[in-house]
């Protein structure tokens, strides 16, 4: 079918951005088509779009940046018995050429969620990438545990705002950077700590970190080193590969990861956020537009965007 549609014909900056109707695959036997409500912004999209990522995703143009969906399903396919066309569902579908920037977007159906119940299509749509990332790095591969202190870099960015409320939720004393005017709403997400990085360095006033969630890299990451715990500690990236020399040093686990989608532990996630333990911070809204996109894209880039960046399609 067809559908309306913002994407790249080519690497490049924001202005590489287009507007224009294109033909989707047909939906497979286990995939729905998703009527978009709401998709959001992340820095792999941007990243993608200017062409850091042509390795490991190697796609023909028109290529769809996005991917996290929220929306209702409009068609399903033959073998599907967990949905039906109508049911509010997000989701973080496969990386694909054919993203979420658009009008209507192919999910698997394993990869699914039902929405929270109390949640917006918008507050749904920020969740998917973020969220999975956040749940991933803590519990997958840095495996916290109740009681354990994990130390969360960028607490006020997409990434971090979930991760916080996951820890806080599984019993961790939680300890965040962020600037000064972010520190109220951290602690409101459960933040037990949070370190001004303009005027604290964190290695200054901390040791004996269980975890810390790395994503900054670079310096952030080398300092990170010094405050783990030896012999048992963390150092888990979303950004760089962390140096193994001094990991293997100082005995620790340290490592980059790449997420993995995973239906189940959105929906997860999701019950969480219906049970209110749970929510999404939304630092700003654009339209589904080119335009839209752009300044979406814009905000992205400079780092500095509290939460989540949405884009909406209205009602």
């Amino acid at each position: 079918m067809k559908t309306n549609a913002v994407v790249i014909e080519a690497y490049g900056g924001k202005d590489q951005l287009i507007e224009k109707e294109v033909t989707l695959p047909e939906i497979g036997a286990h995939q729905v088509l998703v009527k978009e409500k709401a998709t959001s912004i992340n820095p792999i999209d941007w990243k993608l779009r200017e062409g850091y990522l042509k390795q490991m995703f190697d796609w023909k143009f028109p290529i769809i940046l996005g991917w996290d969906v929220a929306g209702i399903i409009e068609a399903i396919g033959s073998e599907v018995t967990d949905w039906s066309v109508g049911d509010r569902v997000f989701a973080r579908p496969e990386t694909t050429k054919f993203g979420t920037y658009a009008e209507h977007t192919v999910v698997d159906d394993h990869l699914l969620a039902k929405m929270p119940e109390n949640s917006s299509f918008d507050e749904a749509a920020a969740v998917p990438l973020a969220g999975l990332t956040a749940w991933q790095v803590l519990f997958d591969h840095g495996q916290l545990k109740k009681g354990e202190k994990v130390l969360i870099h960028a607490g006020a960015g997409g990434v971090g705002t979930y991760a916080i409320q996951f820890a806080k939720e599984a019993g961790a004393y939680v300890i965040t950077t962020a600037s000064e005017k972010n520190h109220e709403l951290l602690k409101s997400l459960g933040a037990d700590e949070v370190i001004d990085y303009r005027t604290t360095d964190f290695k200054d006033v901390l040791k004996d970190i269980d975890v810390v969630f790395d994503t900054m890299g670079g310096q952030v990451a080398l300092d990170s080193f010094e405050v783990l715990k030896e012999g048992t500690g963390r150092l888990i990236s979303i950004v760089a590969e962390p140096d193994q020399e001094i990991a293997a040093a100082k005995g620790i686990i340290a490592k980059s990861v790449w997420l993995n989608t995973n239906g189940t532990q959105l929906q997860e996630i999701a019950d969480l956020m219906t049970a209110k333990k749970v929510r999404s911070v939304i630092g700003a809204t654009f339209p589904f537009s080119k335009q839209g996109v752009y300044d979406a894209h814009a905000l992205s880039e400079t780092h500095h965007a509290v939460g989540k960046i949405v884009i909406s399609f209205g009602e």
